[in-house]
């Protein structure tokens, strides 16, 4: 059976992608709009094209419920490298400082990480989508420029320092660094880069990020993801799934007709408490809007996805 989230022409939904390295995320989006046989592509949360794993894809109308992804929380997996500096902050720049951090260890970079957990300051890398006076940074990076970036709160809901790929025991050599694997769970707006380059910074030398896999974004797993060459009008999950994360609520009769018709509805009538947004839901599970606070005891939608 079909997963579409309904609706001609061409399917409506989310589509959850474990984006291959080497692709950029527009990439994923272009190819995608082949396989999915409409224009109406979009995507939330950029991943950088040698990262691998999560990436969500709005399909069709569900285009609309994008911006309830992008401040999701993200999870990663990715290798430090440490004893060299380079110029992107990971496996594709150049190297642009070396340092001697011989007898580093696991359990020096386990305590330094600490440090690292809760509310932190990050400088945006130079190759980074951030705009500094209306250029992004990495169009400002490829002309050689660099400029001074202000700090930007961000949170490490969790940082685990692990073995890297050379096993537990392994020890700085001049042809071999030690590498540790990082497994990290942030809020929107993280830079792993940034992260792994401070932390060698906090050892007293300098480090790099290679590896990077996003695990998760908010509710969506890599256990969700299907691989680019798999995306079809049948991997579109419904449309209340890319909005499975919000509280939800479940209508009919003359509140759906009137949620239809976009209607400013008093929260009794909805039937919602707290601070929303909320999903709102027909008897069949089908997604109808989703309706926000608005003045007072009422909520209004944010987004309308049917019509009365």
């Amino acid at each position: 059976m079909s997963r579409r989230g309904g609706g001609a022409p061409g399917p409506n939904g989310l589509v959850v992608v474990d984006k291959p390295a080497g692709w950029t995320s527009h990439d994923v989006v272009a190819k995608s709009r082949g396989l999915l046989g409409t224009r109406k592509v979009g995507h939330a949360g950029t991943l950088d094209p040698d990262a691998t794993g999560v990436l969500l894809l709005g399909v069709g109308r569900a285009t609309k419920l994008m911006k309830f992804q992008t401040e999701l929380s993200k999870a990663y997996v990715g290798e430090v490298v440490f004893g060299t500096e380079t110029s992107t902050l990971d496996a594709s720049g150049e190297v642009t400082a070396t340092h001697d951090m011989t007898g580093l260890t696991l359990e020096q970079v386990t305590e330094a990480a600490r440090a690292f957990v809760g509310p932190i300051q990050q400088i945006p890398p130079m190759v980074s989508a951030v705009k500094i006076g209306g250029q992004r940074l990495h169009q400002l990076a490829r002309q050689g420029i660099e400029v001074e970036r202000p700090a930007r709160p961000v949170t490490i809901h969790s940082l685990t320092v692990l073995a890297g790929p050379d096993g537990p025991d392994a020890r700085h050599h001049s042809d071999r660094p030690l590498v540790v694997t990082m497994a990290i769970e942030c809020s929107s707006g993280t830079y792993i880069r940034t992260l792994a380059a401070d932390l060698g910074t906090a050892l007293g030398g300098g480090a790099h990020l290679r590896n990077l896999r996003r695990t998760g974004v908010g509710p969506f797993t890599v256990a969700d993801a299907v691989p680019l060459e798999a995306v079809s009008p049948d991997a579109v999950l419904p449309m209340a799934d890319a909005v499975r994360h919000l509280a939800a609520v479940t209508v009919d009769g003359p509140v759906a007709e009137a949620i239809g018709m976009g209607k400013v509805l008093e929260r009794h009538v909805l039937g919602v408490e707290g601070e929303g947004p909320w999903a709102v839901l027909d008897q069949s599970g089908e997604l109808l809007a989703v309706y926000e606070e608005f003045r007072g005891t009422t909520v209004k939608p944010s987004v309308v996805l049917t019509t009365a």
